[in-house]
């Protein structure tokens, strides 16, 4: 290694040769400790757990067949945070040649020691920004990847919709996959690369210590290289009462985000729900709303505030008073002479070096505390996604009209809405469902849809894209009309003709010069004119069977029969399944099934399943 007082007879060859053999080294054996540590903790620990769930996939082949790029990525991240400590510690000794040539006033030997420095220097920061880049390709990667697997997970099997239904439901999972996502990939990467690199530069500059470490005469007692022990006893001293200091911060942090998040819905909801509010001038109470969501977001603040400050405080005293230890444990031994200036800048760099590498985990407590939180979150999502594809459901077969046999719905207390529900409708057929309201009309219809999970039963009918459901609301995704009118399929198979003339048929002719005009057409168009858009939807997707929850009850009677007649016309052998209270509804349908009470029901005799009149109905009309 470089030492003071030499002119330029250093070997670079070797020393190069040196560094590249150490670096590879360090690096082998840091792989080793990886492996080794993760396992246990990814076994052991309930955080170590949960990353298993939420982001180790990412790295293993047989899960990502594509995860060999993000292993090599990851090497080339570790490759670099080991060479960063290698040139921290080339550094610390052309410091130290510095320092000493300039006390032995050696101007040779300075002028070699600065050009040294120079090559470092330059090294580090080519270095730095190339791990930047590495680091951040990983991590853009690997939230493209959890993004993807998360939104997809919440999409399937309805888990989107059916984890409502969970008793204890997730909160605002959309801010949990927009921020959480980005959070976790971020910070993982970073505690990871600190705890590596902060591990590899204790071992190096331990070394360094131990050598310009003296003797420390206590009474009687000489502790010998006593600068390493009271490096690692003063920092894990403070670690420990930091780590007491700071655990309410995971807690606080999980709050903050849940507090957050429900205050950005509260803020979302009014935005979306702005005509009601206005009309019934909800400002004031709206108002309240807002200041109690707002109002517990600033009480945790204000608990996160103090909790921190007690935090960093500590911190700030600890690390103000590493600054000045090294220099009194050295000072009488440089006062002897028994060492030179640059050794004693050495030795605090090497102390520096040492308590930041032990303090790192300290100093990141904080930070450890909202990654907990984060994984915390992601790790309940994935969960309630689970639990919400493993409520219970009807049992959904393929079929060419509609086929319900012993289908029982109940309220998620147990009380039943309907009863062993039997019927069969063919192709063609249309039912419309009566009975007073509350009585469970609408919850039957989702629960024929596969979307009510405290239901039993066999339903037997056209699926996917063959089956369409417009309710009273319906649903106006974002873009524009042309997407409006194609959804769920894609835009572009609609063409201009078809399109038009169905927006004629279903009267709203005005809007055919707007096909692509992007809009919040939820927000342009009335009740009325969205409700027909619906029709002009099932129109074009022309489904095998359709379920109409009130999907009229903004139309006039006139309008409505028109919709009707245009429906049965355009699909002469679709399944029609319509809930309503108007009466004009009744002739525009074959028969009708009643709902009772109780969970009884009443059906016209030719939709019965084989005639045969179940035990649960009352009668037959």
């Amino acid at each position: 290694m470089w030492r003071p007082g030499v002119n330029g007879s250093l070997n670079w060859a070797s020393e190069w040769a040196t560094s590249l053999v150490w670096i590879g080294k360090v690096f082998t054996a840091a792989v080793a400790g990886i492996l080794v540590v993760g396992w246990f903790l990814l076994r052991f620990t309930t955080w170590g757990r949960q990353f298993r769930v939420v982001g180790l996939p990412f790295f293993r082949p047989h899960r990502n067949p594509a995860s060999w790029l993000p292993l090599a990525i990851s090497s080339l991240v570790l490759l670099a945070a080991v060479t960063a400590v290698r040139v921290n510690v080339l550094l610390s000794f052309s410091t130290n040649g510095l320092y000493t040539a300039m006390q032995q006033l050696n101007p040779a030997g300075f002028a070699y020691f600065l050009s040294v420095f120079g090559v470092l220097a330059t090294v580090h920061v080519v270095r730095t920004m190339l791990d930047y880049l590495v680091t951040r390709t990983l991590v853009i990667r690997w939230r493209v990847w959890l993004n993807d697997r998360v939104v997809t997970d919440w999409l399937t099997g309805h888990a989107y919709h059916r984890s409502r239904f969970l008793s204890e439901t997730v909160d605002n999972p959309d801010q949990r996959i927009q921020v959480d996502v980005d959070s976790f990939t971020s910070t993982s990467a970073d505690l990871a690369i600190g705890t590596i690199t902060s591990l590899i530069s204790l071992t190096s500059f331990s070394v360094i210590l131990w050598q310009l470490s003296g003797p420390l005469t206590l009474g009687t007692f000489q502790l010998p290289r006593a600068m390493i022990f009271i490096a690692y006893l003063y920092v894990i001293v403070a670690s420990v009462l930091a780590f007491r200091i700071g655990r309410p911060l995971i807690r606080l942090d999980f709050m903050s985000e849940k507090l957050n998040g429900s205050f950005r819905y509260a803020l979302v909801r009014l935005r979306e729900n702005s005509e009601p509010i206005a009309f019934h001038r909800g400002e004031n109470a709206e108002r309240r709303i807002l200041d109690a969501q707002f109002g517990e977001v600033i009480r945790n603040s204000w608990r996160t505030a103090f909790r921190s400050l007690k935090f960093q405080g500590f911190n700030l005293v600890i690390s103000q008073i590493s600054v000045v230890v090294p220099l009194i444990l050295q000072a009488p031994r440089f006062f002897a002479r028994a060492i030179t200036l640059g050794d004693i800048q050495q030795t605090a760099s090497a102390f520096d070096q040492v308590h930041n590498s032990l303090s790192f985990f300290r100093n990141s407590y904080d930070t450890f505390a909202g990654y907990r939180a984060v994984l915390e979150r992601l790790a309940g999502l994935l969960e309630a996604h689970r639990q919400a594809r493993d409520l219970p459901t009807v049992g959904l077969h393929d079929g060419p009209g509609l086929l319900v046999r012993g289908l029982t719905v109940r309220t998620p207390d147990g009380q039943a809405l309907v009863t062993d529900l039997t019927l069969k409708l063919i192709p063609g057929d249309a039912l419309i469902v009566k009975g007073v309201s509350g009585v469970g009309k609408t919850t039957l219809l989702r629960a024929l849809a596969e979307l009510w999970p405290f239901a039993t039963g066999d339903v037997h009918r056209p699926q996917a894209a063959d089956a369409l459901f417009l309710s009273q609301q319906p649903y106006i995704p974002l873009g524009t009309l042309r997407t409006a009118l194609a959804y769920p399929n894609q835009s572009a198979a609609l063409d201009d003709d078809r399109a038009t003339t169905v927006l004629h048929a279903v009267q709203l002719g005005h809007l055919a010069s707007r096909l692509d005009d992007d809009a919040d057409w939820a927000r342009r168009l009335s009740p009325g004119e969205q409700q027909r858009l619906a029709f002009a939807r099932a129109l074009i997707t022309r489904p095998r069977i359709v379920f109409l929850d009130e999907a009229t009850s903004a139309v006039d009677e006139g309008g409505e029969a028109r919709l009707y007649q245009l429906l049965r016309g355009y699909l002469p052998h679709a399944v029609l399944v319509s809930v309503g209270h108007r009466s004009t509804l009744d002739h525009l349908h074959d028969g009708y099934l009643q709902i009772l009470e109780g969970g009884r029901w009443l059906a016209s005799e030719h939709y019965l399943w084989d005639g045969a009149l179940p035990s649960a109905a009352v009668g037959v009309v």
